[in-house]
């Protein structure tokens, strides 16, 4: 999958049930009802996330890569 930035990141998640609790500093916190992992998103601009980070952040939404591409596919038609 393609790097995204950490805003991308955070309207996927948000897209897909999570909500934003708070933020510490750059860091976006996010909690899903039901489920008793967080996710921190690091936003530093439109900075892309690295590669491992973004994997494992999708692993722990429960996103995967074929909804990743949908989205990014969709998200690039409207800019």
């Amino acid at each position: 999958m393609k790097p995204i930035s950490g805003k991308r990141f955070c309207r996927l998640l948000e897209d897909s049930g999570w909500i934003l609790k708070r933020i510490n500093g750059s860091h976006h916190i996010y909690a899903k009802a039901g489920i008793n992992d967080r996710i921190s998103v690091p936003v530093h601009g439109n900075k892309p996330l690295k590669a491992g980070l973004q994997r494992h952040l999708m692993k722990i939404a429960g996103i995967s890569d074929t909804v990743g591409k949908i989205y990014e596919r969709e998200n690039n038609k409207t800019q």
